[in-house]
């Protein structure tokens, strides 16, 4: 019996192609991206509505009233000129309802199984206003301070975040805002 013997570089090869392949077929394929509602691209008219925010919030840790975050991002939206907003609901194609919460939750949990303390939020729930379904839902966390400036900035930046959010969701973003 004779055994043939193969050159070094050509059986280091094989063993590539070979490792190519079995890695090649384990690969899960990439998830398909689920669509959006199209009612969120089709919408004309919104009505946003101020849902409120939870107590112990103002005037600590943040400055200013509980409607701070309805009014940023009341603007936030007006600036991306998509939507014509309405007074009343019953007039909009869509309901953003807001608000501010302070989750209650673990105080002082043993950060070392995962668990961690609530941040205060702000939330976005997207409704089609003729069946009051939710279409989406979005949350940005506030970032923990130690200063009131950095709580406010915290504040200021988690509604931009969420007006951002919002925006690219829809499609409303001017140019330049993605």
């Amino acid at each position: 019996m004779k055994i043939a013997l193969l050159p070094i570089p050509v059986c280091l090869g094989l063993a590539a192609l070979t490792c190519g392949i079995v890695a090649t077929a384990q690969q899960t394929p990439p998830l398909a991206t689920a669509p959006v509602p199209p009612h969120l691209l089709s919408a004309k008219t919104v009505f946003i509505s101020n849902a409120g925010a939870d107590s112990g919030l103002f005037p600590h840790p943040f400055t200013g009233d509980p409607d701070r975050a309805y009014n940023a991002f009341y603007a936030g939206v007006v600036s991306w000129g998509r939507y014509q907003l309405v007074a009343s609901p019953d007039q909009a194609d869509l309901v953003f309802e807001l608000q501010l919460m302070a989750p209650s939750g673990p105080s002082n949990a043993d950060k070392s199984k995962g668990a961690s303390d609530p941040l205060p939020m702000v939330r976005l729930v997207i409704y089609d206003r003729p069946t009051h379904y939710v279409l989406w839902a979005l949350t940005e966390s506030i970032a923990p301070a130690d200063r009131q400036k950095t709580h406010d900035h915290n504040f200021d930046e988690a509604v931009a975040n969420l007006v951002l959010d919002a925006g690219r969701l829809t499609k409303s973003l001017p140019s330049g805002m993605h």
